[in-house]
């Protein structure tokens, strides 16, 4: 497998459980009585939701990688890490700040995630045709 793939996977799993677990302790205390409570730790649920997604996303891109030739896999997963960055990012940084206005660039991490699994997709094509192995003494 894709070394830095693995890697990043392992980074994303990490961040999307320690998100989780904090949306589900800290985040509550935090809100509890604001008027907009309910609505945070929705924002956060969801965003931990698609982190933890991609997460598993990255890992399905690093395993393809492992098996096709091109840049499809690795595209994929470059796609699922901007749209964790950008959906997710900004639905936390919502339901930390309660900031709507930065709902404007959750569209743009969704936009990612399709054309991530779109390139998923395209390299999975490859599965029938294996890399081909190096040749003894050959790194």
């Amino acid at each position: 497998m894709d070394r830095r793939l693995t890697f990043l996977t392992a980074v994303l799993g990490f961040t999307a459980v320690a998100f989780g677990a904090m949306g589900a302790h800290a985040m509550k205390s935090a809100v509890l009585g604001l008027p907009d409570a309910a609505d945070r730790l929705g924002w956060w649920e969801l965003a931990a939701r698609y982190h933890l997604a991609h997460a598993l996303a990255v890992g399905l891109a690093a395993v393809l990688a492992a098996h096709v030739a091109g840049r499809f896999p690795t595209l994929a997963a470059g796609l699922f890490t901007l749209g964790t960055i950008l959906f997710s990012g900004s639905l936390y940084a919502m339901a930390i700040t309660g900031a709507r206005t930065l709902g404007a660039v959750t569209p743009f991490g969704g936009v990612a995630f399709l054309a991530g699994w779109l390139a998923l997709g395209l390299g999975a094509r490859g599965l029938g045709r294996l890399k081909e192995a190096p040749r003894p003494g050959e790194p």
